[in-house]
């Protein structure tokens, strides 16, 4: 099972590109950008601007959660590319906190890598649809914390 695929961070915004104009068109919308992707790490920005924004200025809350979405999901795709893999996945559930009002740019931060990965070892080992939280942390430009999400991964090895 533990075959290991080099991914770069362009393949992988590619990857998302593709499944927004696919599968998924909220997320082209949105227009997130891929700003790291590794084993342990995920970094998403989503910009403030008229598509995102809502009546006050500030970043719509559906907008954050597709910030959230993606930040926790990318590493599904990333894990599944690098271990050559089909994985189904889907999010099962999702809890927010929004703690402030955002108005610049948002940066959806996750680094729990390792319980995504070990969560599609379990599924492969047990042929068995594996769940999985995750924290997904939202912050602005002033590196202030603007909502915490706890997403529930559930993922499948096919």
């Amino acid at each position: 099972m533990e075959k290991t695929k080099e991914i770069t961070l362009k393949q992988m915004q590619r990857k998302l590109w593709l499944l927004s104009v696919f599968k998924i068109p909220i997320i082209g919308f949105v227009k997130p950008k891929l700003l790291l992707l590794n084993e342990k790490e995920s970094r998403v920005k989503i910009k403030l601007r008229r598509r995102t924004k809502n009546h006050l200025n500030s970043m719509y809350f559906g907008a954050l959660a597709v910030g959230a979405d993606v930040a926790a999901g990318l590493h599904v795709f990333y894990f599944s590319e690098t271990m050559g893999h089909k994985v189904s996945f889907a999010f099962k559930g999702i809890k927010g906190e929004f703690i402030k009002r955002a108005e610049s740019d948002v940066i959806f931060k996750i680094d729990q890598g390792e319980l995504i990965r070990e969560a599609i070892l379990n599924s492969y080992a047990t042929k068995e649809r594996v769940n999985q939280s995750i924290d997904v942390v939202a912050i602005d430009a002033n590196n202030e914390l603007v909502a915490n999400f706890v997403m529930i991964v559930s993922v499948k090895v096919k």
